[in-house]
């Protein structure tokens, strides 16, 4: 019998099979809140049967995030910005989950297709 399709449990969570969405950096976020970008990104792999469904590296702190289009879960207010994207996620059969970061020495650096260099204060570093 092929495991990718049957369900798993660890500790109290089941997902529905062993499909797991891994999180991508989408630099997407206005001021480290997700967008309707990402409620049809992530929601579009629960549909499409993934069983748990990664949040890009979501900064602890503004200062951690890789570049400044990052998200994040620093507030109380980013968390509930979180909240109907996981509960979409969790509507359609799929575990919602988030890759906590800080991106330490790394952080404040420009999307990778404006060449990833560093960003200065003033250039929303």
């Amino acid at each position: 019998m092929n495991k990718l399709f049957s369900p798993l449990t660890l500790g109290s969570v089941t997902f529905r099979n062993r499909i797991f969405v891994s999180p991508m950096c989408q630099y997407s976020c206005r001021d480290g809140f997700p967008t309707d970008w990402h409620l049809v990104h992530l929601g579009s792999r629960a549909v499409g049967g993934a069983g748990l469904v990664m949040v890009e590296a979501t900064a602890v702190t503004p200062n951690g995030r890789i570049s400044p289009d990052d998200s994040g879960i620093w507030s109380d207010t980013h968390g509930e910005a979180f909240r109907p994207i996981a509960r979409f996620i969790a509507e359609q059969g799929a575990v919602p989950g988030i890759q906590l970061s800080h991106a330490g020495r790394k952080a404040s650096t420009d999307k990778p297709w404006k060449g990833g260099g560093p960003l200065a204060t003033d250039q929303r570093g």
